[in-house]
């Protein structure tokens, strides 16, 4: 539960401008301001995935701590795995500030960030230095890249050595033609070449690729395909999306990618239909922001999920409420483990979209 403390951090932030509240955010667990608990565990939270060893499915998902520089107090905040990120070769400043906004009405964001960050070689300084825990990196490329498909085995190759997973991340909207490497053909020449640099790798790593989930049937099929036949451990649905409708709040018309409760319907529907096209395992992201909606991603095929805009409203208690709620939600329904929960309510989510 949140503590009264956090409920009146929580309005201070929000009277700043949201990148600024996201650094004092980041600030204040450094402080030792955040929970202290630990990841939450059960025997029935438990679980594996892609030969993950996770104390609760409950991750965090990428952009919240993008250089890697809070991994000590991250992992005492009760989430499952965390993911950092992304990383690109060099450091970049990203798009021109503004470009994070709250909308606060639909507990949603837009963010246009452009993956700001400050290069491989201080992510590699700060994951030398990392706890215990499965925490993965998610790769990126520079927007300036004559090459981006090969930045992506850079990174991996710098930082691989520190890491429990990587993310192959070509789902942003917010570098332009990234989504294209998407598409079959580049896909499937992106993968080969993060897949040789894993190999060599002294231990190599469980690779997951983000898809975004303004993707048709058809593309669907596509990155089914490549994922199926690359070797990667598994699939992260979904990303941001361009969409921007039924939004009530002032900044709903701002570019960039809208995460938040509004994308939760449109993800957890890819994320079904998904599952039907691959037997690798799926983490579920877009606006989990309770106990409730990651049992549904759950249900809807998703062998784990992760969260982030959901705490902009919540705080960073959120990760521990929603692994304890989802521990009850299991028990309730005569589940003896996140596993035999995954898939069971899948076909309810492709009748109603049918």
């Amino acid at each position: 539960m949140r503590s009264r403390f956090e409920h009146m951090g929580l309005a201070v932030l929000r009277r700043f401008d949201p990148e600024r509240a996201h650094g004092l955010a980041l600030a204040a667990l450094h402080t030792g301001l955040g929970p202290r608990s630990g990841p939450v565990t059960s025997p029935r939270l438990a679980t594996h995935v892609a030969g993950l060893c996770l104390p609760n499915p409950i991750g965090l998902a990428a952009g919240f701590d993008k250089n890697a520089t809070a991994l000590h107090p991250l992992t005492r905040c009760g989430f499952g795995f965390l993911e950092v990120g992304a990383i690109t070769p060099r450091p970049q400043s990203g798009n021109p500030k503004p470009r994070l906004f709250r909308l606060t009405e639909d507990r949603a964001a837009i963010n246009r960030f452009g993956f700001n960050n400050d290069g491989m070689d201080a992510a590699k300084a700060h994951l030398a230095k990392r706890p215990s825990g499965v925490i993965g990196l998610n790769l990126g490329a520079n927007k300036d890249s004559q090459n981006r498909a090969k930045d992506f085995a850079l990174v991996l190759r710098h930082c691989g050595a520190h890491l429990d997973f990587a993310t192959v991340n070509v789902s942003s909207p917010n570098t332009e033609r990234l989504r294209d490497l998407q598409g079959k053909a580049a896909l499937t020449a992106l993968l080969n070449n993060v897949m040789e640099a894993n190999a060599a790798l002294p231990a190599p790593l469980p690779i997951f690729l983000k898809i975004a989930p303004d993707l048709n049937s058809d593309d669907l099929n596509d990155v089914a395909e490549v994922a199926n036949q690359s070797g990667i451990a598994g699939i992260i649905a979904t990303n941001t999306t361009l969409d921007r409708e039924n939004l009530k709040s002032r900044d709903a018309h701002e570019t960039g990618g809208l995460s938040g409760q509004p994308l939760f319907e449109k993800s957890t529907r890819i994320l079904a239909q998904l599952a039907g096209l691959t037997t690798l395992p799926i983490i579920g992201v877009g606006g989990v922001g309770s106990a409730e909606q990651a049992y549904q991603k759950i249900r809807a095929g998703a062998a784990a999920v992760q969260l982030y805009t959901a705490m902009v409203y919540g705080g960073i208690s959120l990760a521990s409420e929603i692994a304890h709620g989802l521990d009850d939600l299991l028990a309730r329904d005569g589940y003896n483990s996140v596993a035999q929960a995954v898939g069971s309510g899948r076909s309810d989510w492709l009748w109603r979209y049918s």
